[in-house]
């Protein structure tokens, strides 16, 4: 499976934004997918996860603003972010693997990674 994001940009604090990841040459239904995020000079940071079945998995530190979910049928998952704060801004890259969604959040469980989009809160 190869995996494109998009939907990042420039955004003000407090607004929002939807994430996209596409897939292609496989089904996201087979996999656990997770989103990612990461700052120069920082270890890459799991955000949100979901599962073949839909369940999800929230780092703490974003819960409550993040929703991760999926549309397999278009293969896609979407990563929405509500009131953006300066901290949340970094590249964004989605991932996907056969995992359990216990492993959702950690980036050393995937295979598969997309390229990233930069997301900016100023």
């Amino acid at each position: 499976v190869q995996l494109v994001e998009s939907g990042g940009g420039l955004v003000q604090p407090g607004g929002s934004l939807r994430l996209s990841c596409v897939a292609s040459g496989d089904t996201i239904g087979r996999y656990c997918m997770g989103w990612f995020r990461q700052i120069p000079d920082r270890e890459r940071e799991g955000v949100a996860a979901i599962d073949r079945e839909g369940r999800t998995r929230y780092n703490n530190r974003v819960e409550g603003r993040v929703t991760i979910s999926r549309d397999n049928t278009e293969n896609v998952v979407y990563l929405q972010i509500d009131d953006l704060r300066s901290e949340d801004s970094a590249t964004y890259t989605c991932a996907a693997d056969r995992i359990g969604i216990n492993h959702g959040l950690n980036r050393l469980w995937y295979g598969v990674w997309g390229r990233g989009t930069q997301v900016t809160v100023s």
